[in-house]
C-alpha cells in the first residue's frame, strides 16, 4: 500500500511538472521580448583564450571613467572572479556608475561578495529569480546573455564568462576554448540599450548611460540580436537555408530542434559540406549522449563530426559560405532556442568572416572525426543514457 502511494505521488508530481512546464511555455513565448538591431558599422577584436580577454577586458574598466555595465551568466567566486571585483570597487570609489547584472541560476557569488559590492556603492541585481506561477519552468529559464559596457564607447560579447576555469584551471576539462568579441564604433549604444532594457525589466531602475562617442570610418558590417526563446530556431534555419557551399557549425552542446536539424539534412542533399564542431569532454554528464541521436543521420548523409579533445570546446560559431558568421552566447541546443536569454553578432564583412573560419578550420584540424563505425561500437550503457538524454534534451 505503502509503494503504491509513492508511485502515485511520484506520478502526480511529474504531471504537475509537465504542467507547470507547458503552460510556462506557453506564456514565455508569448510575452517575450526579443530585438533585431540594424546593421551597424564598428571595428572588432577577436578573441579565443581567456588570457589575452582577460587582459583587455580587465584593462578597459580599469580606464573607465563614467560607466561600467557589466551583465554575466556566472562569475565565480575565485581568484579571477575576486580580482574583477575588486577592480569594480576600485572604479566605484573613482566616482564610475558600476552596475553588476547576474544571472540567478548561474552566478555563484556568495552573499557575503553581494554584500560587499553594495557596500562600496555597486548596483547589483540578479536576473531571472524563479517566482510563482509555474516556478519549475522558470528554474529552467536562464538570462545567458554576457553583456560589458564601458563608457557607452567599449563593447564585450562572447562565451567567455569570469573564472579561472576560463583560463584553464578546472583540472577534469583542461584548456577552454572559447570565442568573445570586444567592439568599438557604432554598435556599442545596441549593447549598451541592451544592458538598460536587461537592467530595467528586474531593477525597474531607468539607467541614464553617457552619450556615445566614436568617430572615424569603420571596417566590420554587424548587427546584433537578442533573443527570448521565440525566433532563434528560424533565424538558424534561414541561415543554413542560404547556404550554397559551406556550413561550419562551433558549439559545446549538439542538440538542435527537429525543425533546426532536417534544413541540416537538405543542405547536405543539395552539395553543402556541413561540419560540426563539439567538445570531446562533457561537462554535463549527459550532453555528450544526446548529440549522439543526430549524429548518426547527419553522417550518414556525408556530413562531418569533429570533436575537440584539447581542453574543452565552448566556442558557439556558424559560418556559412564567407558571406556570413554568428557569434554570441546562444549555443546550437533546444535550451538556447527555447528557453534562454540570448544575443548574437551577426557579421558580414568578408575579411572578419574568413578570420573566423580559419580559426574554426584550424580548429577542426586539431580536432578528432568521429565516424559511422564509432557511433556502432557504443556500448549499452552509453546507449541507454542516450535514450535517457533524448526524454531530458529541452532542459540541457
Amino acid at each position: 500500500m505503502i509503494a503504491l502511494t509513492v508511485i502515485g505521488l511520484i506520478f502526480l508530481l511529474i504531471v504537475l511538472l509537465i504542467i507547470d512546464f507547458t503552460c510556462g511555455s506557453a506564456l514565455h513565448r508569448k510575452t517575450a521580448e526579443e530585438k533585431l538591431y540594424p546593421k551597424r558599422k564598428g571595428d572588432i577584436t577577436f578573441y579565443t583564450e581567456g588570457y589575452d580577454l582577460f587582459e583587455q577586458l580587465f584593462s578597459d574598466v580599469r580606464n573607465a571613467t563614467k560607466s561600467i555595465h557589466v551583465l554575466f551568466y556566472i562569475i565565480r567566486s575565485d581568484e579571477v572572479g575576486q580580482e574583477f571585483l575588486t577592480l569594480l570597487k576600485e572604479k566605484r570609489q573613482q566616482g564610475v556608475e558600476v552596475c553588476l547584472l547576474l544571472d540567478w541560476v548561474g552566478s555563484s557569488l556568495t552573499k557575503k561578495d553581494i554584500q560587499l559590492l553594495r557596500e562600496k556603492g555597486i548596483k547589483f541585481s540578479f536576473t531571472h529569480k524563479p517566482t510563482f506561477p509555474f516556478l519549475f519552468y522558470k528554474l529552467n529559464t536562464r538570462n545567458h546573455r554576457k553583456i560589458t559596457v564601458i563608457d557607452n564607447s567599449i563593447g564585450y560579447i562572447g562565451g567567455f564568462n569570469i573564472g579561472k576555469e576560463y583560463l584553464g584551471f578546472n583540472p577534469k576539462l583542461g584548456a577552454w576554448k572559447d570565442f568573445h568579441l570586444r567592439i568599438t564604433g557604432e554598435g556599442v549604444a545596441d549593447l549598451q540599450s541592451q544592458f538598460c532594457e536587461d537592467w530595467k525589466r528586474e531593477t525597474e531602475e531607468v539607467l541614464y548611460p553617457p552619450e556615445p562617442s566614436y568617430n572615424g570610418t569603420f571596417p566590420c558590417s554587424f548587427q546584433f540580436k537578442a533573443t527570448d526563446g521565440k525566433t532563434l530556431e528560424q533565424d538558424f534555419i534561414t541561415m543554413i537555408e542560404k547556404a550554397k557551399k559551406d556550413i561550419y557549425i562551433g558549439t559545446p552542446y549538439f542538440v538542435p530542434s527537429q525543425k533546426l536539424f532536417q534544413p541540416l539534412l537538405d543542405a547536405i542533399d543539395r552539395g553543402v559540406n556541413v561540419n560540426i564542431l563539439t567538445p570531446l569532454k562533457a561537462d554535463h554528464p549527459l550532453i555528450p549522449d544526446s548529440a549522439f541521436p543526430y549524429y548518426k543521420p547527419l553522417l550518414k548523409k556525408g556530413g562531418r563530426v569533429f570533436r575537440h579533445y584539447y581542453g574543452f570546446y565552448h566556442s558557439k560559431v556558424i559560418v556559412i559560405d564567407d558571406v556570413m558568421c554568428d557569434i554570441g552566447t546562444a549555443n546550437f541546443d533546444k535550451r538556447s532556442l527555447f528557453l534562454n536569454k540570448e544575443i548574437n553578432c551577426y557579421m558580414y564583412s568578408p575579411s572578419f568572416i574568413l578570420q573566423v573560419k580559419k580559426i574554426v578550420c584550424d580548429d577542426i584540424n586539431d580536432a578528432e572525426e568521429l565516424m559511422l563505425e564509432d557511433i556502432q561500437k557504443r556500448t549499452l550503457f552509453q546507449k541507454t543514457k542516450e535514450q535517457i538524454s533524448k526524454l531530458v534534451s529541452p532542459l540541457l
